[in-house]
């Protein structure tokens, strides 16, 4: 009599590989996540850039560029991802949820706007980069 199957301890090897293989990817994945939402944050800056950039490219000066002058939008509405983003003397910072652990993204614009230096607590989460 021959018996076609598998065995118990053939089941539970198996188990253990997929469970080791979930463990390992976990942390992947999440991180992934993480920055998918963070996209969100990064996205919604675009338009405060633009903003920002055609201020100095009109000679507004740096420290008069803030939310509501000049063709800067006002604070937006919080989303799910999004707290709040601020336009200080041409600063343009984004703020995430707690979803994000709170993580900055500033963008400091060059004299004319055309290039911005990126920095905030998102680089070091690996959530934006330069």
């Amino acid at each position: 009599m021959q018996n076609k199957g598998f065995s118990l301890i053939e089941l539970m090897i198996v188990i253990a590989i997929i469970s080791i293989l979930a463990v390992m990817g976990m942390p992947s994945y999440q991180h992934y996540t993480q920055r998918a939402r963070f996209a969100e944050v990064v996205s919604a800056t675009h338009i405060f850039k633009i903003a920002v950039a055609l201020a100095l490219q009109q000679g507004i000066p740096v420290k008069e560029i803030k939310n509501g002058s000049h063709g800067i939008p006002t604070e937006i509405k919080p989303t799910k991802n999004l707290a709040a983003i601020k336009v200080e003397k041409g600063i343009i910072t984004a703020e995430a949820t707690e979803l994000l652990n709170y993580a900055t993204y500033i963008l400091k614009p060059d004299a004319e706007g055309s290039l911005w230096n990126v920095s905030g607590t998102c680089l070091k989460t690996g959530l934006c980069h330069e």
